[in-house]
């Protein structure tokens, strides 16, 4: 059984790393800077994007703030969920996958929220950005951008053999998105989900048992009726 508590430590600890590290990277790194840590394979790559996935853009200002209202919304949502589920006693192991996937959409709409007035700019050419600057951060309340850092390329910018139809002599990356700890929570919380649905989600062996109705007759050759003699 899950309690609370250890559903609340999980959440916290993820949120605590995912913006530990955006932190790091928007007040340490400029923007595009690239820190290679294990060869070509995985690096810190400094992006920041509008919210969606992919660094997918919706409506401009308007869908950005529709975006991240949306996100609050589902947060909110998710307290009375994962409250209840572990009230329900739920599989332990469904219950810390909703607790990863809250996590995740919480620790990207804290960067939405807030990001753009207690940071300066990082795209604009100014250098590294600064906590709660003097002029005001990038922008207000709700327009945030969300930070992306790790980049794990498979195969990075290899040339396809020319024999290939359609894209043969040109340059291909194999898992080129740029993530946070927080995109990575989602994923793996969604993944084991549907990997061991199965487990979380099977149904009790009473429940499963076929339930045997005697005909009317040796109903009633069965029943005593008592008189009080």
């Amino acid at each position: 059984m899950v309690k609370i508590r250890t559903v609340a430590l999980v959440i916290l600890g993820i949120i605590i790393a995912d913006q530990a590290l955006k932190i790091w990277v928007k007040t340490s790194m400029t923007y595009g800077e690239q820190i290679f840590l294990l060869g070509r394979t995985l690096r810190l790559y400094f992006i920041e994007n509008e919210g969606m996935a992919w660094g997918w853009k919706f409506g401009g200002d308007w869908g950005k703030l529709a975006l991240t209202v949306f996100r609050l919304i589902a947060v909110i949502f998710g307290v009375y969920y994962i409250k209840s589920i572990v009230q329900k006693k739920y599989h332990p192991g469904f219950i810390l996958c909703v607790a990863m996937i809250f996590a995740g959409a919480l620790g990207n709409l804290i960067d939405s929220m807030f990001y753009g007035m207690i940071f300066s700019g990082s795209n604009d050419g100014s250098g590294l950005a600064h906590m709660f600057p003097k002029g005001g951060g990038y922008a207000g309340f709700l327009h945030g951008k969300v930070v992306d850092m790790i980049y794990a390329p498979i195969i990075d910018n290899k040339v396809l053999p020319a024999w290939i139809p359609f894209w043969g002599g040109e340059r291909f990356t194999f898992f080129s998105p740029i993530f946070n700890i927080a995109d990575a929570s989602i994923s793996v919380g969604v993944i084991a989900i549907l990997i061991f649905q199965k487990r979380f989600f099977k149904k009790s062996p009473l429940a499963e048992e076929p339930v045997s109705v005697k005909p009317d007759e040796e109903l009633k050759d069965t029943v005593k009726v008592y008189t009080g003699q």
